[in-house]
């Protein structure tokens, strides 16, 4: 760190030792198609959400979405990721980027605006696949390839049934008198987002330069294919009442389409696809710990790595607190974001200046903690100095 940086913090910063974690060098590092589920599942996870965008929009207002959302949000979003992934190749990710523009102050806050548990998994589930983190993030790869294959395969089954009672005319029903907008972008957003996540895995990358555009790239195709396929799919094969489209519609699109059988596999999907979520955000959110940790904002004790290289501190606070996500919106573009929360309800809008509120007030305490020596920071002398002028 520069002598500016510990003057004006006035803390006297260690590094962070090899006798505390195994060495980078000896942990393996994840390769591009682990990296495309990763991503996947960051993201997406699969179709299952987007069913309410037929109940607000129609068919053919939902399949647009899919195709012109992704251009103006998923695609730049992406790009961003991986120009600035590539830059700061690190598991602080997008904190890192805020904070060598703005500040640690404010790079803290944006580590804190994830803010609610998505999923609340049983003792039993929660202990496994915090297990499966702590082997190391390779395992979770794979593991998400396999879980990403069999929760968009019954969909393209589905497909291939369904080419007989297609009617491509049910695709262009459309009422913008009968849009409900809030409901339409609020769905869009939250599977269409989060593209800037991976960048806290960035550090255990092979070759980021290289791995982490394409993933990105790949990863965009694939989350794109996977809610387009199956809308165009339920959306084509049979009536549409839009009053019925809402969250597990899909699985009755299944039983008409193929039968109990078909139904089943889509419910065992979706199960599988809370599964896939959780543990890669899971692992995002740990490595994110250890990489602030390594930056001096959080006490050292977060930076500490399992024999299998994986951040054990991290891991444990997010099995025990829960997982960390996105609030609804980050980064850009502003404006999309201020429709959204205009449009959103007065209780989101509460819990939404509750979080900020707090975030504004925990970076300076642990500050405080920091300059009364009651936890124990260090900087990690590797990582390039980002407030050098």
């Amino acid at each position: 760190m520069s002598a500016e940086m510990e003057e004006s913090n006035d803390v006297e910063y260690e590094a962070i030792g090899d006798d505390s974690t195994p060495k980078l060098d000896k942990i393996h590092k994840v390769s591009i198609i682990p990296l495309i589920f990763l991503i996947f599942y960051e993201v997406s996870g699969g179709p299952f959400g987007v069913e309410d965008t037929v109940r607000a929009a129609g068919p053919f207002l939902s399949l647009l979405s899919f195709f012109v959302f992704p251009l103006i949000w998923s695609v730049p979003e992406a790009l961003i990721t991986a120009e600035m992934g590539t830059m700061f190749p690190e598991n602080a990710g997008y904190v890192v980027w805020v904070s060598s523009a703005l500040g640690p102050y404010w790079g803290f806050q944006l580590a804190l605006g994830g803010g609610f548990p998505r999923i609340i998994a049983v003792l039993v589930l929660t202990l496994a696949l915090t297990y499966m983190n702590y082997r190391g993030l390779t395992i979770v790869g794979w593991a998400a390839i396999l879980l990403g294959v069999f929760s968009l395969l019954p969909f393209m089954v589905m497909g291939i049934i369904s080419i007989p009672r297609i009617k491509p005319a049910r695709w262009l029903m459309v009422d913008l008198n009968k849009v409900n907008w809030g409901l339409y972008l609020n769905t869009l957003f939250w599977n269409l987002n989060y593209w800037d996540s991976v960048s806290t895995l960035a550090g255990e990358v092979d070759e980021p330069g290289k791995t982490l555009p394409k993933a990105l790239l790949y990863a965009v195709v694939l989350v794109v294919f996977g809610y387009f396929l199956p809308l165009l799919v339920g959306t084509g094969a049979i009536p549409v009442n839009r009053e019925l489209w809402s969250d597990g519609y899909f699985s009755e699109v299944a039983r008409v389409i193929g039968g109990v059988w078909l139904r089943t596999w889509v419910q065992a999907a979706s199960a599988l696809s809370n599964m896939g979520m959780f543990v890669v955000e899971m692992s995002s959110d740990s490595f994110q710990l250890l990489g602030m940790a390594e930056r001096g904002m959080l006490p050292e004790f977060f930076a500490n790595r399992s024999r299998y290289g994986t951040p054990l501190i991290g891991i444990l606070f997010s099995a025990s607190v829960g997982t960390t996500g996105a609030i609804l919106m980050c980064v850009p573009p502003t404006l999309l974001i201020f429709v959204v929360l205009a449009l959103a309800t007065f209780k989101v809008f509460i819990i939404s200046i509750t979080a900020l509120m707090i975030g504004l007030l925990l970076q300076p305490c642990l500050k405080f903690m920091e300059k009364k020596r009651w936890f124990r920071f260090s900087v990690n002398l590797d990582l390039p100095d980002i407030y050098a002028a």
